[in-house]
């Protein structure tokens, strides 16, 4: 059978007139069509049962995924037209791929205005009020002065080796070789101690297949005080068998999106309760303005990690139910900036936060948690509009509940924190952890840990807020905290610290070598100082943040032994040519950082 040409002019033959071109129609192209729009059907399943969009008209994900299958069904009916063989099919394609284009033009309208009723220029009000703000109280009011017993010591990147470390445990149950640790780490509460967990994750996709009818058989609880980690091995039969790291069916966000296809979700956050079961949050997202715009949580939906049992929460049901104290983590630390940002930005309109900038703040680019009241908090600083080098102020949003204070206090960026404390350990190449807030004696006290190449602690630092030139470092929690007060009091600031409450608090920590924060620093300055003597070849003065540093170079040693004049008063008189008495930390580099000078 030939193929039926189609002419539209009225005249017959092919048109050279102002009218339309005829085209041919395909051999069975009734059948073809139907191919196309089964052929569609499949496809569209199958992209749905990876992408996973919500059905819901306020995520662009579900216009994204329409689109797409708008695009497959011509890209199908092209392919069974054969029109890539034979053009002049083309034609007859492009007539019946006009519905679909249509619905993707419809589909780019609604995206497009509901973006625009969406803008925060129209609705910039309406952003200011997704958080509530408490801006009257102040920081040695309500921030309890710090307990160094619970003090979190570790990131992200720290809690990683130390988890690592645990998959021995798993030789006890033959599994040594069939998993790995997660790299999504979650802070909460757990029975008063500030922790971090993570999953076990299969170790590649035969591992997987190995392992997926049992499940994965724990979790790892890291102690962010004590920096002790622990694997948390379930009982046989109780693994966990819904994850993010799963496949197919037990894939979490696949077994959460079929019960809950209109949802949309928040990244899922795995938590444990009091007794240690596992559970994941998967916090149900709201779009409150426009279309697409004032993204807030209305709820959450807790999975049970063993079983998959799911149970819905809205927000309110959660923050006033005593069951589910145990929840640390509803909104996430980015949401919670976004709208802080929303309010620190146009509370006093958009046209302000463009030209005159009145009152504009916004937060600072890093978060941590501080824990407070048995609840978790993101901590991220606030500059102003026209500052962004230093603090106008810091923001606790509680994670639970979203309550938000901002208490105002003028000082250094986190970052130049950090810079401060790695440069008086510069010899060392340590890297600073992301700082905590602690009430020290009244004092705003940025708190950090020092890092090797390894991401193991090996000190600790502490940063004046107010004047980021009062930075210290110690080997010990105690010892830092000593050299601080010190330093404050010679800046003229009192400060009233029980060295010795502190000593006993943080006596058992332990260090990531296992060892105690005591036993730490004892054997540091037992097993491994060295010393050296010489004649001074050389001496040099360099002020470091406004501290005279004196680096000092002995005949033939090839490097130079650095030592703050504070610290050994008798460099200040020292001349080329006396012969001296370096004790040093075993270490590499051209610059060591010297303990004494004698």
């Amino acid at each position: 059978m030939e193929p039926i040409k189609v002419d539209f002019t009225g005249k017959g033959g092919d048109s050279k007139g102002s009218g339309k071109a005829a085209y041919l129609i395909p051999e069975k192209a009734g059948l073809k069509i139907l191919l196309s729009v089964v052929g569609t059907v499949i496809a569209a399943a199958v992209v749905y049962y990876f992408m996973l969009p919500p059905l819901n008209f306020k995520s662009t994900d579900t216009y994204m995924y329409l689109g797409t299958v708008a695009v497959i069904f011509m890209g199908l009916l092209f392919f069974f037209c054969g029109a890539f063989i034979k053009p002049e099919y083309a034609e007859y394609v492009k007539k019946k791929s006009i519905p679909s284009i249509v619905i993707i033009g419809i589909l780019v309208l609604v995206v497009g205005v509901g973006m625009v009723i969406s803008s925060v220029f129209f609705r910039a009000k309406t952003y200011s009020d997704i958080i509530k703000v408490d801006e009257s109280k102040t920081f040695a009011s309500d921030i309890q002065e710090a307990d160094f017993s619970s003090v979190p010591v570790l990131d992200n990147a720290s809690a990683s080796v130390l988890a690592n470390r645990t998959l021995g445990d798993l030789a006890e149950i033959g599994k040594i070789s069939q998993f790995e640790i997660s790299n999504a780490f979650t802070q909460i509460n757990y029975k008063n101690n500030p922790v971090k967990l993570t999953t076990l994750a299969y170790g590649d996709v035969f591992k997987w297949l190995k392992n997926t009818s049992a499940g994965l058989p724990g979790y790892v609880v890291i102690n962010m005080v004590t920096q002790k980690a622990e694997l948390v091995t379930l009982e046989e039969g109780d693994y966990i068998r819904y994850s993010t790291t799963e496949h197919f069916g037990k894939y979490l966000m696949r077994h959460v999106r079929f019960s809950y296809p209109t949802y949309i979700f928040d990244t899922p956050r795995f938590e444990i309760d009091e007794e240690g079961r596992p559970f994941w949050l998967c916090t149900v997202l709201d779009k409150t303005i426009g279309l697409f715009g004032g993204t807030d949580a209305k709820g959450v939906v807790i999975v049970d990690a063993i079983t998959g049992e799911m149970k819905e929460y809205t927000t309110e049901e959660v923050k006033n139910s005593k069951e589910l104290q145990w929840i640390d983590g509803i909104y996430s630390d980015s949401l919670l900036v976004e709208q802080f940002n929303y309010y620190g930005q146009y509370k006093n309109g958009f046209i302000n936060s463009v030209l005159g900038q009145d009152g504009v703040k916004l937060a600072t680019e890093g978060t941590n948690y501080i824990a407070k009241d048995d609840d978790v908090y993101t901590y991220t600083g606030v500059t102003s509009a026209g500052n962004d080098q230093a603090i106008i102020g810091f923001v606790l949003m509680n994670m639970r509940t979203k309550e938000a204070n901002f208490y105002s206090v003028s000082g250094a960026k986190e970052t130049s924190a950090m810079s401060s404390a790695q440069g008086d350990v510069q010899d060392y190449k340590y890297t600073a952890t992301f700082p905590i807030l602690l009430n020290i004696s009244g004092q705003p006290t940025y708190f950090m840990s020092l890092k090797d190449s390894d991401n193991l602690v090996k000190r600790y630092a502490m940063v004046n807020v107010q004047n980021y030139q009062v930075a210290v470092t110690g080997q010990t929690i105690a010892e830092c905290l000593k050299t601080y007060a010190e330093k404050l009091e010679q800046n003229n600031i009192s400060v009233e610290v029980d060295i010795e409450d502190v000593e006993n608090a943080t006596e058992n920590l332990e260090a990531p070598d296992g060892s105690t924060d005591t036993q730490q620093n004892s054997q540091q300055s037992e097993e491994k100082l060295l010393t050296v003597k010489g004649a001074v070849s050389d001496i040099r003065t360099a002020v470091m943040n406004g501290e005279s540093v004196y680096f000092i170079e002995l005949d033939g040693s090839g490097v130079y032994y650095s030592i703050k004049a504070s610290e050994e008063e008798k460099v200040v008189i020292m001349n080329k040519g006396d012969t001296v008495t370096i004790t040093y930390e075993d270490s590499k580099g051209e610059i060591i950082e010297a303990e004494s000078v004698n």
